[in-house]
């Protein structure tokens, strides 16, 4: 259990490196479900909500194979808050870059995103990851 300001301090430092990763394996279908937790729920843009780590995998390899591949986030941290020593709770700003051709619709070009993260070990796992579209 991390208790002490340079604790909290060290478990900041891994959640932004867990975000920053998780914004650099957007395209990758090994990297960016093994940052989550084996019971993840996630809800994207959308709406669609996916359970496990597999599903979610699965869900991405799958929208990577569309359109949908040209399309990329970039995350910002606005807010880390630990509401028990070993949960913490990242707001973000989510800004979408939407590459694709105009025939494919339009999307939000911003989300509130939050993730819930649990402490596995020595470092972070995102637990849940929900985003809100910002009209």
């Amino acid at each position: 259990m991390t208790t002490s300001k340079t604790g909290r301090d060290a478990d900041e430092k891994l959640i932004r490196e867990l975000v920053a990763r998780s914004q650099e394996a957007q395209l990758d279908t090994d990297a960016l479900p093994a940052l989550h937790t084996p019971d993840l729920v996630l809800v994207n843009l959308a709406g669609r909500r996916v359970f496990g780590r597999d599903t979610f995998a699965a869900a991405m390899a799958e929208a990577l194979s569309t359109p949908l591949k040209d399309v990329r986030t970039t995350l910002r941290i606005d807010d880390i808050r630990f509401p028990a020593a070993d949960v913490a709770i990242a707001s973000l700003t989510k800004t979408i870059h939407d590459e694709r051709s105009a025939e494919a619709g339009t999307m939000p070009t911003t989300g509130a995103m939050t993730y819930v993260l649990v402490r596995r070990g020595d470092g972070w796992q995102i637990a849940l990851a929900q985003t809100t579209p910002i009209r």
